[in-house]
């Protein structure tokens, strides 16, 4: 296996930074067997938001406020370790974080535009009403003892 399978991309031409991703390998956590106490594993990958200069201004505002709950200190870190080779954790970790900057960067959807309700209907709506009430007012009058 080669390099990183090439840039990920968030949308359209803008990728993610290779120079701005900070990568830390630690051990991952759970069972496994004579391997597991020599590699580092589990990826984390860190992306500082708040000083990136690869995201248009508009994308960045949008991220940060979508994103305020998960970043610390303008930081989005993404952990991955479900894999048990450091490399397929990297890529993970690198996909996962491209499509949560695609979220989060995603313009907001159009505004709905109410529909109007067509005219024959609204009218046939207020004749069976009418048509009902004409057949309750008849049974009033009636004693039916």
């Amino acid at each position: 296996m080669g390099g990183m399978s090439g840039p990920y991309v968030i949308r359209g031409s803008v990728s993610l930074p290779e120079a701005e991703l900070q990568w830390r390998f630690s051990r991952s956590s759970g069972p496994g067997g004579q391997h597991v106490n020599t590699s580092d594993s589990q990826v984390e990958l860190r992306f500082d938001l708040a000083r990136t200069e690869a995201l248009p201004e508009v994308w960045k505002e949008r991220a940060l406020a979508r994103l305020a709950g998960r970043l610390v200190g303008g930081v989005l870190t993404v952990r991955a370790s479900e894999h048990r080779s450091q490399w397929r954790n990297r890529e993970t970790a690198a996909v996962r974080l491209a499509s949560l900057l695609a979220e989060a960067t995603a313009p907001p959807p159009m505004p709905r535009r109410p529909t109007k309700i067509p005219r024959g209907i609204n009218e046939r709506r207020l004749r069976q009403k009418k048509q009902r009430a004409e057949t309750k007012r008849g049974r009033a009058g009636k004693d039916w003892s």
